[in-house]
């Protein structure tokens, strides 16, 4: 950036200091980086920050993970489809309700549906 490569690192500092360039390392845990069809993600990467004259600027050092952020999508489809099919109530909010309540499932999902999904009201209604 500088052209210092032999300089010392305290020097360097020193001197991005007087540029009024403020240099800060941040504790990042994950990094991740969305693109249209898929994310990076690193993993214990190195973040600095640059504040140079109220521009920000962020360095990431690591090896980046790649996965495919279509895949993703298509499981919460076929999720929501899955609920879809059976009214819109969750299996989870059903099973819920009729461990609470001690009635059947097919009960329970009744008395969901009656009660716009609304978990409380269902056990309410069924005690």
């Amino acid at each position: 950036m500088f052209g210092g490569g032999g300089l010392n690192p305290r020097k360097m500092q020193q001197m991005m200091k007087q540029m009024g360039i403020d240099v800060e390392e941040l504790d990042a845990e994950e990094v991740i980086i969305r693109t249209g069809d898929e994310e990076l993600y690193f993993d214990g990467a190195q973040v600095t920050k640059m504040d140079a004259q109220g521009q920000e600027t962020y360095q990431i050092v690591g090896e980046p993970n790649v996965r495919e952020t279509g895949a993703d999508e298509a499981d919460a489809l076929e999720e929501g489809e899955a609920a879809a099919d059976d009214g819109g109530i969750p299996e989870a909010d059903v099973e819920i309700v009729a461990q609470r309540a001690g009635v059947t499932e097919s009960t329970a999902r009744e008395a969901l549906e009656e009660n716009d999904g609304d978990l409380a009201a269902a056990v309410s209604q069924l005690e």
